[in-house]
């Protein structure tokens, strides 16, 4: 007999997988990895990203949202600030474990790189923004 739960486990997680190795999207995961925060804003991305343009960007994260691997973070409307982004992206709980069960993304490592990456005043700015709960 085989279980159900089991497989629909297995094959998500498969799916998960499956999306983060295309080499746009492990470089987002890891911009997200790496980021001070663990949630940068598509202007952060696309920062670190120059050959990318936003909406690719938003396309690449809208298929990791899709398969459970970002969570989209969003400042309530009485919150936002007039020019400032308003949704952030962070790795879910369960995109983490799966990639510490399998050696992927450190976050020290990524940290380190990310940290070397010379950013101008106006992504420090937005890297320094708080993000919501």
């Amino acid at each position: 007999m085989v279980d159900e739960e089991v497989v629909a486990t297995t094959f998500e997680t498969w799916t998960a997988l499956q999306k983060v190795t295309d080499q746009t999207r492990a470089n987002l995961i890891a911009d997200i990895v790496g980021h001070p925060q663990g949630a940068p804003s598509v202007r952060e991305l696309e920062y670190m990203n120059p050959a990318l343009g936003e909406d690719a960007i938003r396309r690449h994260l809208g298929v990791l949202q899709d398969v459970g691997v970002v969570a989209e973070l969003v400042v309530e409307p009485g919150n936002r600030v007039r020019g400032y982004p308003y949704k952030f992206y962070q790795l879910t709980p369960q995109a983490r474990a799966l990639f510490d069960r399998n050696d992927l993304f450190p976050a020290d490592a990524w940290q380190r790189q990310y940290a070397r990456v010379e950013k101008t005043g106006e992504i420090a700015e937005l890297e320094a923004m708080p993000r919501p709960e």
